[in-house]
C-alpha cells in the first residue's frame, strides 16, 4: 500500500510538469536500482543526468543522457536543463560540500522528488517510508506519461565539445591532450579509476562506452584512495584492463600497493600525473604544505618490481612520447603492469577544478552558523 501511494503521488507530481528531468545518484548502487533507473529513463523520455559520484551507474550511451549534473562545473548545457526544469526526480543522491560545489546548486525542494533506497519524499511533503527504490522506480515507469520536452530543449542548445589546441612538435604535454588519448583507450574491456584531485574533473569528462567500469571517491575526498582501489578492482575483475589516473601527491600516500599489484600479476595501466604538488588543495586553500618532494616515480616502481613479475615503466614529456607509451602499453606490454609517468606543468588544471576549488573554498571558509 505504501508503494502504491508513493507511486500515485509521484506520478501525479511528474505528469503535470512541463519539462521534468531525472538525475541518478550514488545510492543507486546500494539500492541495486541501476537497471530500474534505466527502465524509468526509457519509459519516461525525460532528459537524464547523473551526479558526479554516480558516474558509471547510469548508461551514458542512453539517447536521452545529457551529462553530469554538478552545479557550476556540470557538463556543458546539463545544469541549465536540470535547474530550469519544473520538476526533477533525484534517485539516491548524496548532497555534500563537494557534490554541491560549495552548496551552490540552484535546486528548489518544492520541485524535487528525492528517492532514497527505502524512502521517497515528494516536494515539501508527503514522505513515504518502507518503499524500496528499485520497486518504486519500476512501478513509476509504468505510470508516467512520455515527455521528452527537457531533452528536446537540451538538443536545441547543445553545441559539441571543442578540441584541445594541436600540440607543436615536442611541446610540453598538456593535461587536456593526455585525456584526449585516454578517451581513445577506454572500451567495454576497460575500467577507469579516478583519483581525488584534478583527475576527478578530467575523468568525469570521459564519455564511457557501454560496459566500461568507473570508480571514484567523492564522499570523503580521500587523497591516495585510488592506489588501493585500483589493486582491489583489478583483482576482482581480472578480465578488464584497469586504467588509473593518479596525481603525484596522492600516489605518495599509498605507493606501496603497487607491490601487491605486481605480486598478483595485475596488468593495470597507471598514469601518474606529475605536476609537483597537491593541486586540488592549492585551489581550495594554498600553503607551503601543498608542495611535495618530487620522486623519481618510475625508478621507485622499478625498485618495487625488482625483476620479479611483469612490469614496464615510462616517463613522458610530450604528446609524441605519450602516443608511443600508450602503443607499447596496449600492444607489446599488454600483459604487464604499465606505469606511465606524465610530466605536466604545475598550473595545468581543468577549468572545472578552478571553478570548483574557488566555490568550495568560499563555502569552507565562511563563518560558522550561529547556534
Amino acid at each position: 500500500m505504501g508503494l502504491e501511494a508513493a507511486v500515485e503521488a509521484a506520478a501525479e507530481f511528474l505528469n503535470k510538469a512541463v519539462k521534468p528531468v531525472i538525475v541518478g545518484g550514488p545510492k543507486l548502487r546500494v539500492a541495486k536500482a541501476c537497471k530500474a533507473f534505466a527502465e524509468l529513463a526509457d519509459a519516461s523520455g525525460y532528459a537524464m543526468a547523473v551526479m558526479p559520484s554516480a558516474k558509471g551507474l547510469v548508461p551514458e550511451q542512453h539517447p536521452h543522457f545529457i551529462g553530469t549534473y554538478w552545479g557550476a562545473v556540470s557538463t556543458a548545457f546539463c545544469a541549465e536543463i536540470v535547474e530550469s526544469a519544473d520538476a526533477y526526480l533525484f534517485a539516491g543522491p548524496i548532497y555534500n560540500d563537494y557534490s554541491s560545489v560549495g552548496y551552490s546548486l540552484l535546486l528548489k525542494k518544492e520541485k524535487a522528488i528525492i528517492v532514497q533506497p527505502e524512502r521517497v519524499v515528494i516536494g515539501n511533503g508527503p514522505a513515504f517510508g518502507c518503499v524500496l527504490m528499485k520497486d518504486f522506480l519500476r512501478a513509476l515507469a509504468k505510470r508516467l506519461n512520455h515527455n521528452n520536452t527537457a531533452y528536446e530543449n537540451y538538443h536545441r542548445i547543445f553545441v559539441p565539445d571543442g578540441h584541445p589546441l594541436k600540440s607543436a612538435p615536442k611541446e610540453p604535454l598538456r593535461v587536456n591532450v593526455l585525456f584526449q588519448h585516454i578517451q581513445k583507450m577506454i572500451s567495454s574491456e576497460t575500467a577507469v579509476i579516478a583519483e581525488t584531485g584534478d583527475s576527478w574533473f578530467n575523468c568525469q569528462k570521459l564519455k564511457l562506452p557501454t560496459g566500461c567500469g568507473y570508480e571514484f571517491q567523492m564522499q570523503y575526498g580521500s587523497i591516495g584512495w585510488s592506489v588501493g582501489a585500483t589493486l582491489g578492482y583489478a583483482q576482482a575483475v581480472p578480465e578488464k584492463r584497469v586504467i588509473a589516473c593518479i596525481g603525484d601527491g596522492s600516489f605518495q600516500v599509498t605507493a606501496q600497493d603497487v607491490s601487491t599489484m605486481l605480486r598478483c600479476g595485475q596488468k593495470t595501466i597507471i598514469f601518474l600525473i606529475n605536476n609537483g604538488g597537491y593541486t586540488i588543495e592549492v585551489e581550495i586553500h594554498d600553503g607551503p604544505y601543498n608542495v611535495i618532494k618530487n620522486w623519481n616515480y618510475t625508478a621507485l616502481v622499478d625498485a618495487i618490481h625488482n625483476g620479479e613479475g611483469k612490469c614496464w615503466t615510462a616517463k613522458v614529456f610530450c604528446e609524441e612520447e605519450l602516443i608511443g607509451a600508450i602503443e607499447t602499453a596496449t600492444g607489446a606490454k599488454k600483459d604487464c603492469l604499465c606505469f606511465i609517468e606524465v610530466i605536466v606543468h604545475k598550473d595545468d588544471t581543468s577549468k572545472e577544478l578552478l571553478e570548483w576549488g574557488s566555490r568550495v573554498s568560499a563555502a569552507n571558509s565562511r563563518p560558522p552558523n550561529p547556534q
